[in-house]
């Protein structure tokens, strides 16, 4: 089953000016936290949000933390730190992990500019 619902962009692999995927957070008692990543941007979609993007600035709440390529990979992404303050649509199979994350990668939408990073829902964890 699938959902559309808006996440915060945190970081990206590839660059800013041609990003491959966008990797999601949503804050949680105002700490930003993964959520999930998006499946490879098409390059029309690569292109509507690179112009959107901003160099992260010291302090990312993200800084040193490393992104796993996908379950039980030990391989990690190489992955561009971005400002945390574009929101975007995206579609999410509502199966989350343990800690609230979405299981399964996310397909974007749009980005949605007209909305700020505290419109986007909290994370929280799925029902036991």
């Amino acid at each position: 089953m699938r959902e559309t619902t808006e996440a915060i962009v945190g970081a990206v692999t590839g660059s800013l000016t041609a990003p491959r995927s966008l990797l999601l957070g949503r804050y949680d008692d105002g700490r930003l936290q993964y959520t999930g990543r998006t499946t490879t941007l098409t390059r029309t979609a690569s292109a509507s949000v690179a112009g959107l993007l901003a160099p992260a600035q010291q302090g990312h709440p993200w800084t040193g933390w490393s992104f796993s390529a996908g379950w039980g990979s030990r391989e990690t992404l190489n992955v561009t730190l971005v400002e945390p303050e574009l929101v975007v649509e995206v579609g999410v199979d509502v199966a989350r992990d343990a800690s609230g994350r979405w299981r399964h990668p996310t397909r974007l939408h749009r980005a949605r500019p007209d909305l700020s990073p505290t419109d986007v829902p909290h994370l929280t964890s799925p029902p036991n």
